[in-house]
Parts: C-alpha cells; structure tokens; sequence
C-alpha cells in the first residue's frame, strides 16, 4: 500500500532541491496540508481521575499491568521518604520509579491535540510512562491496542489498604494531595461496595 503523505513529502523535497520552491508548496498544501487543530484543553477534577481509575479497574487499558492508587503511592512516600521519595515533577533523579511504572494517570484516548473530546468516552487509565510514551499519538500510529477494562473487585489498586493506611495514621490527612485521594476513593469504595 502506497503511503501518499510520504510521497508528498518526498516530492515536495525533490522540488526543494530543484529550486522549485512555489511548486512544493503546492503539493504540500494539496497533498498533506497543514490542519491547525484547537486544543480543547484538559479538564478534570481528583474525583473525576479516580471514578476513571476505578472504571478501568485500575488497569493500565495500554499495556494490561495492575496499577497502584495515586493516594498510596504518595502515602509510602510520607511514611519513607529516604526509600520512596516523592518530588512535584517526578525527575528520576528524585522521585521513586514506581511513580512513573504504577501510577495511574487519565489518557486521552484520541489526543486533545488532534482534535479528541476531554470527554469521558474519550479518557482511558494508563501509567504516567505510557501517557508519556503515547503523547500526542494516536494508537493507531503506535500500533497499539486498547486493553479491556479490569474488574475493580479483583484489583482495586490497594484502595482498601490505602485507606486503612490512613485511618490507622490520619496525620497523613494534613497533605492536601492525600487528603483529596483519601476522599474521593473512600467515597467511591463505598459506591462501589467493595
């Protein structure tokens, strides 16, 4: 199969090198023009992010793999910060690995960028690591798949025990980022009857 925006593209250089500027333009503005797409922006609250996480069953809908609620993760990170340190931006050189493997974070399945709804039937669970790695891509263009969703019964992210956690230490609460995970997930723990 011909891919005909890489012909375009090499045409468009093989005028360039002919000095044949205005006709490259044509065939790029003809072939595969430049569509400006409006960033409909990003908008979700802690509780929305967790309703997600416990929609996919905190499964990571890329790759398959368990993922760890977000309000555990930084609860470790209190309790023992010299062996699971935590930092705002997450540099490697600063901040444990397991934030970038385990934690979940709310994908745009179809990015924001080309054009995809910040909807709900547009959100999908994934590691910070393969939000990253997607980016602006499409699954199509990374040739992956979207995962079935998990089952929040069977794997419910260590939500439980991150609330027994805090129930047993409720000076965790004085961080604001726990305290929101705390009450988003208690609530929807209880929702979900688990």
């Amino acid at each position: 199969m011909k891919d005909i925006k890489i012909e375009a593209l090499i045409e468009a250089i093989n005028l360039l090198n002919t000095g044949r500027n205005d006709l490259a333009e044509q065939i790029i503005n003809n072939k595969y023009p430049f569509n400006a797409i409006k960033n409909s922006g990003r908008n979700y609250t802690i509780k929305q992010m967790m309703e997600q996480f416990f929609i996919d069953g905190f499964i990571d809908r890329y790759s398959g793999k368990r993922l760890i609620n977000p309000g555990m993760l930084r609860a470790l990170s209190e309790m023992m910060p010299s062996v699971f340190p935590y930092q705002a931006h997450w540099k490697t050189d600063e901040c444990h690995i397991a934030y970038w493997d385990y934690q979940p974070t709310v994908d745009h399945i179809y990015p924001v960028s080309l054009g995809g709804k910040d909807s709900k039937e547009n959100w999908a669970t994934t590691s910070m690591v393969n939000n990253s790695a997607k980016s602006n891509f499409t699954l199509e263009q990374l040739n992956w798949t979207l995962k079935d969703k998990g089952d929040i019964k069977e794997w419910d992210g260590l939500s439980k025990d991150f609330i027994e956690l805090v129930n047993k230490k409720p000076s965790l609460l004085k961080i604001k980022r726990i305290n929101s995970y705390y009450t988003a997930t208690k609530e929807l723990l209880e929702n979900y009857k688990i």
